[in-house]
């Protein structure tokens, strides 16, 4: 997309103006999104945003601008200004650029740039549609969203790195409201995974229907939920956004480089219960926080976080490195050209542990039983989170009784980690979207069902 000339005198305009090191990154970004609402395409579009970012660094401060031209004197233009107030002695930028092959984790038969017809698509969400309906006639509305992305990314930089990669996400985003006279509820599942239209063939409309729908019945139908400290169980998949969200982002060293962690100072150190093994994995065929490469042209791995408790990596990014001392763990990344990378997580999960679900809820005389997990709010820097359960029960006498609605977990990641004793076997990943400095990007939650032996519940009861 951009060539090797032009990348070539951009960067040697950067090391002219004394740049330590300087980076380029090119996308083109294709879309398409499609809405079934109300029983009926409620919505199609698509688009094309091409752009290009260019970083330069000086020590450990770096600088980004982008742009929508590849013409060299715009480019020089914005490096110029980019390094006007950091001007050091000029260097030479003599390395020739070594096109790295890039790893592929996932095989794309039926991406956005191969002729798929938009009937399929739509007849693929107007079954969902069908099927929740179907489950209850208190199903008053569904909402079936299919998205697909093509992101063809290229990057050059001064250490001699050119890479390539070509990057496909698909997701089925469905919502259900069940309503019953003036009582209403909502239930959400959004599957998706890294590759192309293909993924639907293990996405069936009937499962889907049959998890949101049910779902949306059973919170309708619940009793207030009650308050106090006690027991939880929260199961697999979206489960794993609490670890994400009070712990995750307590790993990247886009917070531990400047001490807004807890964790900043504990490599080394017991930070969970034994039970917990904790990883961030970019490797994961098809799953949807998989990449080839980073945003910074590194080769995506397996990192693992935490290890019977201990903490043992963090998440790093090129300037993390370099703040730190941690080596890179290609976890740079960003929504767009538009941001500078930082690091980010890509599938983040605990690792599944040897007992049953039954197990762990026959342990407990008297708690909850999370079994979905819903949105919440986290305080940067402690950890501190309010995440609600859109679908729990009360246990009583290690057995599921009554469903109950309005439950909210209450507490801090670090503290919730060393409360963990049991880890189930049952263990699964699920996508959502993630926010942080560098925008929003496509990652992945997971665990198997976990016990945790006290947290704040609260409810309405």
């Amino acid at each position: 997309m951009l060539k090797e000339s032009i990348a070539q005198s951009v960067i040697q305009k950067g090391f002219e103006n004394g740049a330590d090191f300087v980076d380029i990154f090119i996308e083109k970004n294709q879309s398409l999104s499609l809405s079934y609402k109300s029983q009926k395409i409620d919505q199609i579009s698509d688009g094309i945003d091409f752009g290009l970012g260019i970083r330069v660094v000086f020590g450990e401060k770096a600088l980004y601008g982008y742009t929508n031209t590849t013409e060299l004197d715009e480019l020089i233009r914005i490096t110029n200004f980019l390094c006007e107030l950091d001007r050091k002695n000029p260097k030479n930028f003599n390395h020739n650029f070594n096109l790295i092959k890039t790893p592929l984790h996932s095989k794309v038969t039926r991406g956005l740039d191969q002729a798929i017809k938009l009937e399929e698509k739509i007849q693929f969400l107007k079954n969902i549609d069908l099927k929740s309906r179907a489950v209850s006639d208190k199903i008053s509305q569904v909402i079936a969203n299919s998205l697909e992305r093509m992101q063809t990314v290229e990057i050059f930089n001064s250490d001699g790195l050119h890479a390539q990669d070509v990057r496909y996400y698909t997701r089925i985003a469905t919502s259900a409201i069940a309503t019953d006279g003036n009582k209403q509820s909502s239930a959400f599942h959004g599957p998706g995974g890294f590759g192309g239209w293909e993924l639907t063939k293990n996405l069936s409309p009937d499962s889907i229907a049959d998890i949101v729908a049910k779902r949306a019945i059973t919170t309708l139908n619940a009793d207030p939920c009650p308050a106090g400290k006690m027991p939880v169980i929260i199961d697999n998949g979206f489960g794993g956004v609490i670890f994400h969200e009070a712990c995750g982002h307590l790993l990247e060293t886009t917070s531990v480089e400047k001490k807004a962690s807890v964790f900043w100072d504990k490599m080394g150190e017991k930070i969970a219960h034994s039970a917990v093994n904790a990883v961030d994995d970019g490797t994961i065929a098809n799953a949807w926080g998989s990449i080839n490469i980073d945003d910074e042209g590194m080769p995506s791995q397996r990192t693992q976080l935490i290890k019977d408790g201990m903490l043992t990596s963090f998440m790093v990014d090129r300037l993390g490195e370099l703040k730190t001392g941690f080596k890179r763990t290609g976890s740079g990344r960003k929504q767009s050209y538009k941001f500078a990378p930082a690091s980010r997580m890509r599938n983040t999960f605990i690792e599944p542990g040897k007992h049953s679900l039954q197990e762990l809820i026959a342990s407990i005389d008297y708690g909850i039983y999370a079994k979905s997990m819903g949105g919440g709010s986290v305080k940067p820097g402690t950890g501190e989170f309010n995440f609600s359960v859109e679908e729990g029960y009360i246990i009583k006498n290690g057995k599921i009784d009554k469903a109950v609605k309005g439950a909210t977990l209450i507490g801090t990641g670090p503290d919730t980690l060393t409360k963990i004793s049991m880890v189930g076997n049952n263990f699964e990943i699920s996508a959502g979207m993630c926010g942080s400095v560098s925008g929003s990007i496509p990652a992945s939650v997971g665990q198997a069902a976990l016990k945790v032996d006290e947290i704040l519940v609260g409810g309405a009861a």
